[in-house]
């Protein structure tokens, strides 16, 4: 798509204020929070490897259910998008 580099890596991020309303809602419930690093996904880059995938639960093609698909491209959440 024109004016989008899929080579670079994407990483959501929250608005500080939203991170504040977070922190104080859980204080004051008492809840615990917990801090975890996630790596970011590579959308869409070329696989150095074949990758097979099966379906889904719930968008199993009915004329082929047990068919299985080799990736093209890395997709988002795949454990080896970073590796692509």
């Amino acid at each position: 798509e024109k004016g989008i580099d899929f080579e670079e890596s994407f990483a959501p991020v929250a608005h500080i204020e939203a991170i504040h309303i977070f922190i104080a809602n859980a204080a004051s419930k008492n809840m615990t929070i917990y801090q975890m690093d996630v790596k970011t996904a590579f959308l869409n880059d070329e696989l150095k490897e074949e990758v097979y995938v099966s379906q889904p639960e719930g968008f199993v093609d009915p004329d082929h259910p047990k068919r299985v698909y080799r990736l093209k491209k890395a997709l988002y959440g795949l454990k080896q998008a970073h590796l692509a």
